[in-house]
Parts: structure tokens; sequence; C-alpha cells
């Protein structure tokens, strides 16, 4: 037999067989397109926050104190914590190729009512150095924070235009009334809006909810006695900064010192980690269905066993037989993988659209998920088809 009479054969035993055929292409294709889905999805998100973490700026350090559970991540440093205050502002901008350094509070959570609305979000206290640091916080309307402001504030773009109101709420030279609970004790506060900032659009690290006011004004309404959360720290240039974070390292004990890059690598660890354990939940039903394949394929074989004599008896050899039944598992394999691969962008892009998130469509991937479906289909094939291809034709004749 010619390839193309094996093909041509397989291809009528599929449609032959179209019931169970379908089954098994179900089977496959739920499989490609939860993996082709669950992957998309988390490349574009590993897409998006590399694309907001690139957006801090090339010569940006945050400094934090200690780490993830008190240690350093980046340094395994101590399990100790630093308190970090205007002395170790103070020695950090001493470093040379230090250009800006930015002591930032955060963390303090704050109410206020609009129209009837009650509104809740973060607020942050800096300098007005807390602009040169961060790049791409721009502000389109009023301006940014003064050396010498207070009781002022600089707010997102969402803060003056929630996501619920047609029309612009906040503009800049509004009152803004904020409540928080300190130490117990509810308090009020009276913001003046000087600037709104451009809508960036992003979910990581976004300026699109913030509320931005002067670093005394924080601490004497959070009463945080001159303790900042993290230091923001510029490099005179991008080049300096790998030396830049290696002095504040060794000069200062107990801190994290993150910068774009390192902060990229572990987002990229995490992400991919994610990527991994949602991609083997997803092969999990391609296993299944692979074992439905063998199922599937072994009463095909059954079947088809005098059908297999009469092709001995003409001539057909055992590689002709193993090639025919391989050919039907491949052709299930591409089907499924091009509808599975197919259908799990399209929901991708479905649920990319309802939480906001772009997802990655790129061919490479598809042509990966088929191509596992194959190897999928295949090596479940092996056996059926390894089986039919070893029957002895007088016994497949004399088969009822």
């Amino acid at each position: 037999m010619n390839l193309g009479d094996i093909i041509g054969s397989a291809w009528n035993g599929v449609k032959s067989r179209k019931f169970r055929f379908a089954l098994n292409l179900i089977g496959i294709l739920i499989g490609c397109a939860a993996i082709t889905g669950l992957i998309s999805l988390t490349q574009g998100l590993s897409s998006n926050v590399s694309g907001q973490l690139s957006s801090l700026g090339a010569s940006t350090i945050t400094i934090t104190s200690g780490g993830f559970g008190g240690g350093n991540p980046f340094q395994g440093g101590s399990t100790a914590t630093r308190v970090l205050d205007y002395k170790v502002v103070n020695q950090i901008s001493k470093i040379p190729d230090v250009s800006y350094t930015v002591p930032v509070d955060s963390g303090g959570s704050v109410s206020y009512s609009i129209n009837g609305k009650t509104y809740y979000h973060s607020i942050t206290g800096s300098t007005d150095d807390y602009f040169k640091a961060n790049p791409s916080i721009e502000v389109v309307a009023g301006r940014a924070l003064l050396r010498s402001d207070t009781g002022v504030a600089v707010i997102g773009d969402e803060i003056a235009q929630p996501p619920d109101s047609t029309s612009q709420i906040i503009n800049v030279g509004d009152r803004l009334k904020v409540t928080a609970t300190v130490n117990d004790v509810t308090k009020q506060l009276t913001l003046r809006v000087v600037g709104i900032l451009k809508r960036t659009g992003g979910s990581f690290g976004s300026s699109d909810s913030a509320i931005i006011i002067p670093l005394t004004t924080f601490d004497q309404f959070f009463e945080k006695n001159g303790k900042y959360s993290s230091i923001q720290v510029l490099a005179s240039s991008p080049d300096k900064i790998d030396a830049v974070s290696q002095k504040i390292k060794d000069s200062i004990t107990n801190l994290s010192v993150i910068t774009a890059a390192t902060a990229q690598a572990l987002v990229t660890n995490i992400l991919g980690t994610i990527q991994a354990v949602l991609g083997g939940i997803a092969a999990i039903s391609l296993v299944v269905a692979g074992v439905g394949i063998i199922n599937t394929m072994t009463i095909s074989v059954l079947e088809r066993t005098k059908e297999i004599g009469v092709m001995k008896a003409l001539g057909a050899k055992a590689r002709d037989i193993l090639i025919l039944f391989l050919s039907e598992a491949i052709l299930t394999g591409i089907i499924g993988g091009i509808i599975g691969a197919a259908l799990g962008f399209a929901i991708s892009i479905v649920a990319g659209n309802i939480i906001g998130l772009a997802p990655s469509v790129n061919l490479s991937l598809g042509l990966i998920v088929v191509g596992f479906s194959v190897v999928t289909c295949v090596v479940s094939g092996i056996y059926p088809a390894w089986h039919a291809a070893k029957l002895s034709p007088v016994e497949a004749l004399r088969h009822e």
C-alpha cells in the first residue's frame, strides 16, 4: 500500500465511525482549548505587567524595610527589619550617583462622599520629587506637588471621574474631605485638589486611583511619627543603577533594594510558575481524552479484524496496518488540536475583554498546542495500532 492509499483508508475509517470520532475529537479539543486559553491569558498578563514595570523608570530604585516575611529576597539578608526615616534618607542621599531620594508613605485608607455616593481609596504621602522618580506619572491638569504644599492633593483620573460616573466629579481647585480611622479614632482631613494625573489604564501599580498628598500632611494625619513605608531613589543614569543599588546594600543592612530589573525577574518567576500549574491542570483533560482514544481504537481493531485480514491477504504489510491506524489517531489530533486552539484563543479574547486584559494570541502557541494534541493521540493509539499490525491474517479472516 502506498501512503496515499493508507491516508485515504484512514479517512474513510474515520468517516464511517463519525460518532466515535466526534467523541474523541471533543475530548481532545476541550483539552487543547483549556491549555490555549489559560496560557494565552497568563502570557497576556505577563506582557501587561512587564510593560507597566518598564514604566517605573530604568533609573529608579525602590527601597523597603526587610523583604517578604521580613527578609530580603534579593540579597538573602537578615530577617530583621530597619525603620525607614529621615536618617536613612539622608544616608542614601550622600551615596555617589544618587540624584534624588524620595521618601514615600502609603497604606492609609480613606473614604469620601460625593453626590450621595461613598468612595474608598488608598492614599500616598510623598514630596515634590516623587514625580521625578516616577516618570510615568504625568499631570495633565493643574500642577504637581510643591515643596511648600500642605493640605493639597494630586489625584488620579479615576478619582476625578469614577468608572460609574458619566462626567468628571472632581476638578482642579475643588475641596475633597476625606475620613479615616487612625488609632481607633475617626479623623477628617480637607484637601484642595491641585492636579489631576493622566490616565494610564494599567492594573499593576496604576496611578489612576491614586491620591497623592504632601508627606508632612500624611505624617501628621496618620500619626506616623516620621516613619516611611518605602524610599525611592533616582540614580544619575540607567548605567549607574547597579552600582548605586550595591552601594545601598553595602552601607545599610536589612533593606530590600528593588530595581525594575529585579522586580521583572521576580514577577516573571511567579507568572511562569502560575502558567506551568494552569497548563498542567488543563493537560489532565488531554490525558483523559487519550484514554478514550485507546478505548475507541481498541474496539475499532476488534470490529475491523476481518478487514485487516483481507488487507493482509491482499499483500498489506504489518507496517501498512500500523500506519493506517496511527493515521486515524493523527487525523484526530490535527483536527482536534486546530479546533481546540482556535476555540481557546476565542475564549481568552472574550474573557480578556471581560476582565480588561489583552491575551497573547500567537501562532507559535497554537502550533505547540496542535503538536501536543497530535503527540497525545499518537501515544494513545500506538498500542491498538501495534495490536492490529500483529494480527495473523488467517486468524483475522476466521474472526466473526
